[in-house]
């Protein structure tokens, strides 16, 4: 039993493949330094990294997240923590300072000068993190921090630039800036300290762990000060993100309630639901629905919301719109306009042949390019509505499984620009 419990440790050993300490050392604290070259390849970095999020391009930020400096001092202020050594703490300290009032400057200024202000998905994602972007970080310093004192650095230090994700949140803040949309500063900014924060804490767990020697020899007393300063960083940076994960959780539950409810009560095989939209952080909460042709009396609508209790969904209002309407309705406003002005019946038919025809080719040709964009939704029709006087496109759609939140809100910022409306709704029949 000893002999297999001794080859367990010498088999996870972090210790085997180490790089000398002295040469660890040398290349982090080379690599801490915000000056010249550095401080150039950062903005760049940062404008590419803007571009990215401006046209929602995936690869383009993880090309600029690749290209990044900004692990150097974070890496640099853990080791400093592990090995007491507060001058390189300080060191490291200021220069993320610096690395990120430069980057907040240059992707301010960008998103400033920018045509192009439309908040896109990739934008959005970095918003509101949670204990999952914790996870992640705290995951991707301890790998990071691993392969940095490793002889064969090997492919993880790539994989961790992308995974922690410094890049994009200080560009989505600088964007906050840029349209003095406060929240989305304050949101990108606190992922970006809880990135900031777990890999240094990562980085010093293993400093610790493999033994690195301490540079200022510190009584037990300020060790204990340097260790309750991290606990309460710790708790001050986990329990907003503990916060949002519960919000996330609850609102995924409510969602699928939500679901359980339309589908047990409103069966696709006797209506046609056109239009769907769940308000969760509404008091009460709002479910909205509209049919194709179903009309509802108020006793019916009463009874569908008593019924929202047998399906959990407490303190929730459900409102059916009754006020749907598409095509026909443009063409009784076409006929009022005709009439008003005194113009001919054949110019009228001939003005409304073409409204139709324009209605069903463009229909048709967005189903079509949507087929496309999208290969895993089959679009079935595209239908409006009003709300306070506005025309809102829905599009309907069949798919095998919903698709996800990320390609939902890609497919509905195409469709605002195809469309040239402010506001479109997208629903799985």
């Amino acid at each position: 039993m000893n002999e297999i419990i001794s080859k367990l440790i010498d088999f996870i050993d972090l210790h085997k493949g180490e790089e000398d300490k002295k040469k660890v050392l040398e290349n982090i604290i080379s690599n801490i330094s915000f000056r010249g070259s550095n401080l150039w390849i950062l903005a760049c970095a940062i404008v590419i990294a803007s571009v990215g999020l401006n046209v929602n391009s995936t690869a383009v930020i993880i090309g600029a997240m690749l290209i990044s400096p900004l692990m150097g001092p974070i890496v640099g202020a853990g080791f400093g923590l592990g090995m007491y050594d507060f001058e390189l703490v300080k060191k490291s300290i200021k220069n993320l300072l610096i690395a990120t009032v430069v980057s907040l400057i240059v992707s301010t200024f960008y998103f400033y000068i920018s045509p192009f202000k439309e908040v896109q998905s990739e934008l959005l994602a970095r918003t509101s993190p949670n204990i999952y972007d914790v996870l992640i970080a705290f995951f991707g310093g301890l790998v990071g921090v691993i392969a940095v004192t490793r002889v064969e650095k090997g492919n993880p230090i790539p994989g961790v630039a992308i995974a922690t994700a410094l890049m994009p949140p200080l560009c989505t803040a600088g964007y906050g800036l840029a349209t003095g949309n406060y929240l989305f500063f304050g949101g990108a900014l606190y992922l970006y300290t809880i990135n900031c924060v777990f890999i240094c804490i990562a980085t010093f767990i293993i400093v610790k762990f493999l033994k690195y020697p301490i540079t200022k020899q510190i009584d037990i007393k300020h060790q204990k000060q340097v260790k309750q300063g991290i606990t309460v960083l710790l708790l001050i940076m986990i329990a907003p993100s503990v916060y949002f994960a519960y919000r996330l959780f609850d609102e995924k539950k409510y969602v699928q309630r939500t679901e359980n409810f339309i589908e047990t009560e409103f069966p696709q095989k006797d209506f046609t639901l056109i239009y769907k939209k769940t308000d969760y952080n509404s008091t009460p909460k709002i479910i909205e629905l509209a049919f194709l042709s179903k009309k509802f009396s108020a006793l019916e609508i009463k009874n569908f919301n008593q019924k929202l209790k047998e399906y959990n969904l407490l303190n929730t209002q459900l409102l059916i719109k009754q006020d749907t309407f598409d095509l026909k309705n443009d063409i009784l406003n076409t006929i009022g306009h005709y009439k008003k002005s005194g113009v001919d019946k054949d110019q009228l038919i001939e003005d409304l042949q073409k409204k139709i025809s324009n209605f069903k080719a463009n229909n048709t040709k967005v189903s079509q390019e949507v087929s496309i964009l999208f290969p895993e939704i089959k679009p079935i029709a595209i239908t409006q509505y009003t709300s306070k006087d506005k025309t809102i496109p829905v599009l309907l759609y069949k798919s095998k499984m919903p698709i996800n939140s990320k390609s939902q809100e890609k497919l509905i910022i195409w469709l605002k620009q195809r469309l040239e409306k402010d506001s479109v709704e997208v629903y799985r029949q």
